[in-house]
Order: C-alpha cells, then structure tokens, then sequence
C-alpha cells in the first residue's frame, strides 16, 4: 500500500471508453456472493453479452501527482480498455472524501466498484451501502485484515506483515544492528502492519519514526534530526519510494553511515538502486493491482468469476528489486507500469 506525497484532499475522474472487442462470453444466471445482477437480466442486457458498457469506478486514498496511484490508475486503464468498460477514477486522500466518492459512485448507479480500505472504519457504511445496492465491491492495495469482513469479493495487494518480516530477514542477513523504520502516514493499517512486520523478523532494535508525508521538507527535517540523535542507526526502511530518496539525502545531510531500503517502486527508485544509493526495494506491483481489481470486476459481472473463491487474497508481493535484478525491471518503471 502507498499513501500520497504533498496531497490535494481533492478527487478527480478519469473516464476511459474502450473500443476494442472482446470475446463473447457465457452470461452467468446465478448470482454470486456479495450481490450484484448479472448481464443477461433487464437493463443489464442492453450493455453487451461481453460486459462492454459496463461501468465501473476504481476509489482510492491516493492523492493527486504521486507515482505510485499513477501506476495503479494505468494498470486500470489497460484492463477497462481490454474488457470495453466504462471505468472512472477518483481519489480523496481524506477518508470522509473516499468515503463520499464511494456514495457519488453508487448513485451514479455503476456496475461495480474497487476500493482501497486505507482507514477500514471510515469505508465500513459506504462499502455495506454498495453491496446494499447491489454493487459487487472488490479491495486492492490496503486492507487486508478488513475485505473479508466488510463482505467484498476478492481482495488484490500484498500482505504488510508478510512483506514487513521478509524485509526483516533480509536486514538480518546483511548483519544491521538499528532499523528505522518511517511511517508517513499515521493511522493508516497498511503502513502500520509494514513496519510490525519487520520488528515481527528482525533480530536487531527496530524503531518507528512518525513524519508527515505530506511535507516533503517536514519529512527531511525529522528524518535528519533523528539521524543526528542518534548515529547508531545503520538501516533506514522507508514505506514510499519517494520517501527512500528523502532518506538518501538525510544521511547525506549527516554524513552518516546508515543504508536505505525502501517498499514501493518507482523510475527514480530505479536509478537509485542501480546506483547502490537504495539497497532493494519491496515491489507490490502497483499496475498489476489496478489491472486485477477492474478485470476482476469485468470477469464478476460477465462470467461470475471470483478470483481467490471469495475466501483468500491475491497477492501481488513482496518482489525484491536489487542491484543484482534492476535491470530487468528497469524498462517496465521507466514506461510507468511497474
């Protein structure tokens, strides 16, 4: 999961019409879980037998220019445009924002919706309403302690802690003795779940720092002085790629020793670990979230499809991106899709 640099508390929408054809499918006439009607019955029929027409909307926490929401976005836009699908996007860093958006969607009467539960209590009542209405509803990037019990479908990301202890093994392995790990956005599970994560695995003393990730400056000003404080920190885990590079100047500022690792990919990123400046990063593959949470959406709808059954997670990471691999992906990032 990855939370904004300098958010605009805004939304905005992105509708994508797709031109391309698709193969005809066998319309579904059961329902499946978590409600929803299928094509082939009433209104819905005059939308295609392959699903196009559709509509669906794709809601995040993620705020306006970041990288990381950008390749979410992409990756649903290639999956609306291979599928026919009407897909709008919108995003409020603000979780009563989403959680308004998630109504705005509803009453635009759209054929599904997916979701990220960054702040889960906030997205309760909207996503409940949904499912009300009879919008199937799936989960991608944060939240999944809570997709199951809020009823969505399927759910599509990483597991934190998962990722958090494979990181804290990996730390173990190149001998650190202080993690600090920095958290820039408070209250939000996904970031939390991380950083318990690599305290859970790592053998050594593992600190959380709390900054504002939407104050760049406030983010190197706290980061710096926490370096000064105390020189024994040898490993800096940050939870953005953006934030790894911040970290890279701190102890640069400091003349410290300590190394950088980071969750979360972007082209940047890429160079910095191609330049030893970042030792790995956690890839959860952003694209491929936004891609899955539409299609699946798609398939839902035209076939009754239900990836994981409904009762485990797909998962999309942790990959290690290191100095030793980075040139495979170095492409993908630089085209914006990984």
């Amino acid at each position: 999961m990855n939370t904004p640099p300098p958010p605009r508390t805004s939304s905005r929408s992105l509708r994508v019409a797709a031109v391309t054809s698709v193969t005809l499918l066998l319309l579904a006439g059961c329902s499946g879980a978590g409600g929803g009607s299928r094509l082939g019955t009433g209104a819905d029929a005059a939308k295609g037998a392959d699903g196009s027409g559709l509509k669906i909307a794709l809601i995040t926490h993620g705020g306006e220019g970041d990288a990381y929401w950008e390749r979410v976005q992409k990756g649903a836009e290639a999956a609306a445009a291979k599928d026919g699908v009407d897909l709008t996007y919108a995003n409020d860093s603000d979780p009563a924002g989403q959680a308004q958006l998630v109504r705005d969607a509803i009453g635009d009467r759209v054929d599904g919706i997916a979701v990220t539960l960054a702040k889960p209590a906030a997205m309760k009542a909207p996503v409940a309403a949904a499912r009300a209405a009879g919008i199937p509803v799936v989960g991608l990037n944060s939240g999944i302690d809570a997709w199951k019990s809020q009823g969505l479908l399927e759910y599509f990301g990483q597991d934190e802690i998962v990722a958090g202890a494979a990181v804290g093994d990996k730390l173990n392995a190149l001998k650190v003795k202080h993690a600090l790990c920095v958290i820039h956005e408070r209250g939000n599970v996904a970031l939390e779940a991380r950083c318990a994560g690599v305290k859970k695995a790592f053998g050594g003393e593992t600190e959380n720092l709390y900054v504002e990730g939407t104050d760049p400056e406030a983010v190197d000003t706290v980061l710096t002085a926490r370096l000064r404080q105390n020189p024994g920190i040898d490993e800096i885990v940050t939870l953005g790629a953006q934030f790894a590079l911040d970290a890279v100047d701190s102890v640069k500022a400091v003349g410290g020793k300590a190394h950088v690792a980071t969750f979360d990919l972007n082209n940047d990123l890429v160079k910095a670990v191609r330049a030893g400046d970042v030792q790995f990063a956690v890839d959860q593959q952003p694209y491929l979230q936004g891609y899955l949470a539409v299609d699946s959406l798609w398939l839902y709808r035209t076939n009754g499809n239900i990836s994981g059954g409904g009762v485990a997670p797909v998962l999309t990471g942790p990959a290690f991106v290191t100095r030793t691999n980075v040139a495979a992906v170095a492409k993908f990032a630089a085209a914006g899709t990984r």
